[in-house]
């Protein structure tokens, strides 16, 4: 990760916190990552040009925190699947706003085609997040895609994660095509009682 400063940016008129909130994902085996303070991701916003409105950082921050803990449930779902008694850690990560996964523009092309069926607008977000399993010590690559949903009838904002492996190795295919399978099956069922009659 850059170091991000905690010295106020030169035009910034709204003074901001500079506490960190240490998260929840491991590290290694005694840390565990920090959250930038909302002064870092201020300075952070400035020095990438994007939109910096000072009043409502904090509230990024709590957003961002929120979804990154997200993230990190939904992989070691995935990891725990693969071993039940996994604990993994995050070795590294990498922010790609602006790049979309094969499958975002899968799904960017599908919503073209039919925009009453999918999603039309892309990912606002997109992280690849290294992961090292502590059993073997293989590292696995997780594509993550951000999507804004509409939001609640009080005006909250929703968020959906695309959380999976990457399709760079084979343990990872393999991953993806079971989860696959375990989906349809389970889609399957649900279409079907007991009894063997199809639910309309």
């Amino acid at each position: 990760m850059p170091v991000l400063s905690q010295a106020p940016a030169s035009e910034q008129t709204i003074a901001l916190p500079t506490d960190r909130e240490t998260s929840s994902i491991p590290r290694d085996d005694e840390r565990r990552w920090e959250y930038p303070s909302p002064q870092q991701f201020h300075n952070a916003l400035v020095r990438k040009g994007w939109e910096t409105p000072e009043e409502h950082v904090e509230t990024m921050v709590q957003i961002h925190n929120f979804l990154n803990e997200q993230a990190w449930n939904e992989i070691v779902k995935w990891e725990r699947k693969e071993n039940p008694i996994e604990n993994p850690q995050l070795t590294r990560f990498k922010g790609r706003p602006g790049e979309l996964s094969p499958k975002a523009r899968f799904w960017l092309f599908a919503g073209w085609l039919l925009p009453s069926r999918f999603n039309t607008e892309p990912p606002f977000d997109r992280h690849d997040w290294v992961v090292r399993r502590r059993q073997t010590g293989e590292e696995v690559r997780y594509v993550i895609d951000y999507y804004s949903a509409p939001p609640e009838s009080d005006g909250s904002p929703v968020f959906s994660l695309d959380v999976r492996p990457a399709l760079d190795s084979f343990g990872s295919v393999k991953q993806r095509i079971r989860a696959a399978t375990e989906d349809v099956w389970a889609s399957f069922k649900d279409e079907h009682s007991a009894d063997g009659v199809r639910r309309s």
